[in-house]
């Protein structure tokens, strides 16, 4: 038996619960994994409260962050003892995920875990730290250049915007954050941010061209606010798309793409084939200054991630949250 958290839905109606599971129930997959440390991350808030279709089996484990020990493997990849990462793979939604002491998964969604993390700033970065990553290498591919200028990044204060914030500043841009709690001005500054926008100057509809500002951004938010900031892209400048926090929605015009050249690249951090995630966990391993993680992270224990979740929802969590499986 082992302990986790169970989302369930019947005529009783939707809930999430810390139980006692079997191990016999575990699905399919040729690696077990001790999992040592998940985290919470914005779908694992919506799975949680119910909030979002996010689940699509029952009952379901949430958590699409994992670090821990391997304890069995049916890979030959991958030994007992070896130290892995997950990040995706529809883990919390089609196949139960990290938020449980055990996870039995296939070893093609594993990441060796880079020796330069220890499974507490694995799942600190997580999800939300790759996803930012994945961006930052986008803006790289696309040819932007410190010296091109501004990079923009939205919805600074959660998980992708903080590791983005804290990659792009160590890389040597200038980082202008956009945010919706004024009260996190000087956190986004410690992470590397020049200056902090408030939320509501992108979040209202705007014209189909404005001033020219960005050499690239960082979205997390979709909407008005992915419109506007395509809008105020210089020329041949690059936005990377990677969430949707303020709606899927894009009422934009192609004015930026066809006369300025701005080129939107989406970012899909779920089915991500494999050799980009070693490139982005190896480049974070150099890229991202520990220290930074402790500025962004905090801890719970896996009874107190149902509570957070809702406030996660809420807007009102910062950063990133760790939960420590076995408290």
């Amino acid at each position: 038996m082992f302990k986790g958290i169970l989302i369930e839905k019947d005529d009783a109606g939707y809930r999430a619960a810390v139980k006692e599971i079997d191990e016999a129930q575990l699905p399919e997959g040729d690696v077990t994994v001790r999992v040592e440390r998940s985290s919470l991350n914005y779908k694992d808030g919506l799975a949680i409260t119910g909030k979002g279709p996010v689940v699509r089996k029952f009952p379901m484990v949430p958590g699409i962050d994992i670090a821990g020990t391997v304890e069995a493997s049916d890979n030959p990849d991958y030994k007992v003892g070896d130290r892995v990462v997950l990040n995706g793979w529809g883990v919390g939604e089609t196949h139960w995920g990290g938020l449980a002491q055990k996870a039995r998964l296939k070893g093609d969604w594993l990441v060796p875990l880079p020796d330069a993390f220890t499974a507490q700033q694995a799942v600190a970065i997580g999800t939300a730290g790759y996803t930012a990553m994945l961006c930052v290498l986008a803006l790289e591919k696309h040819g932007v250049k410190p010296a091109d200028g501004e990079i923009v990044v939205t919805g600074a204060a959660g998980g992708v915007g903080s590791v983005a914030i804290a990659v792009l500043s160590k890389l040597g841009y200038t980082v202008v954050a956009v945010s919706g709690r004024p009260e996190e001005a000087d956190y986004l500054k410690q992470l590397g941010a020049s200056e902090v926008l408030e939320r509501s100057a992108f979040s209202a509809p705007g014209k189909p061209l404005g001033k020219e500002r960005w050499a690239g951004a960082v979205d997390v938010v979709g909407s008005h606010t992915l419109a506007n900031i395509c809008a105020t892209t210089r020329y041949r400048g690059v936005v990377t798309a990677c969430g949707l926090a303020g709606g899927m929605d894009l009422p934009a015009s192609v004015a930026p793409f066809i006369l300025r050249g701005v080129t939107l690249v989406g970012i899909d951090s779920v089915m991500c084939p494999r050799p980009e995630r070693l490139v982005a966990w190896q480049r974070l391993a150099r890229d991202l200054d520990p220290a930074k993680l402790g500025l962004l992270t905090h801890e719970v224990s896996l009874a107190e991630a149902i509570p957070t979740a809702a406030e996660l929802m809420d807007g009102k969590v910062r950063g990133r949250v760790v939960v420590d499986v076995n408290r």
